[in-house]
């Protein structure tokens, strides 16, 4: 059963991924938004995504397919997300900067990929040695310290769709001289 869990995830994922990079794609041609735009809200509707990954700890006792399906769809918006947001950096950018940019991009996602899996080691050490001292939303011990994991993953992607769109709130090329 375990190996037929992990194919369903990736099988979610991959599916929906896929959908995920024709999306803005349907915005554009069916609903004449400009790429930015379609690819905005592309991206908005991916960032809900992760918010189910809420349900994945809790909804276990009941069946361990649930984790599996839920965390398939949030790691699919995660990709739907990716993709989209990659996609931005040729729409904006002067060709010559698209590889300067995307590598400044992945530098910061290793940086940020390095701290937060730091910062979830030290805090599941924490709360393993706390035991039953160490609660959130109803969880003790390690499985709480797994949820404040999921609740910072379910709300990054609304937090940094949110810091996209002020910082850029409409499309507007950006020159290099």
């Amino acid at each position: 059963e375990g190996k037929m869990l992990v194919f369903v995830l990736y099988l979610i994922v991959t599916i929906v991924s896929i959908f995920g990079g024709y999306l803005p794609k349907l915005f554009v041609e069916k609903k004449g938004m400009e790429p930015y735009a379609g690819r905005m809200r592309a991206m908005l509707i991916f960032a809900f995504f992760p918010l189910l990954a809420l349900f994945a700890q809790p909804l276990q006792g009941y069946s361990i397919w649930f984790p599996a399906i839920i965390i398939g769809l949030a790691g699919a918006g995660h990709q739907a997300w990716s993709a989209n947001l990659l996609s931005t950096i040729g729409d904006m950018f002067p060709k010559s900067t698209i590889a300067t940019i995307t590598g400044i991009g992945g530098m910061a996602g290793g940086v940020g990929s390095f701290l937060i899996n730091k910062g979830a080691g030290n805090l599941f050490t924490y709360a393993e040695g706390q035991g039953a001292a160490f609660t959130f939303l109803g969880f003790e011990g390690k499985p709480a310290s797994y949820m404040i994991v999921f609740c910072i993953c379910a709300v990054a992607y609304l937090l940094a769709w949110t810091i996209m769109k002020t910082l850029v709130p409409k499309y507007k090329p950006i020159i290099v001289e």
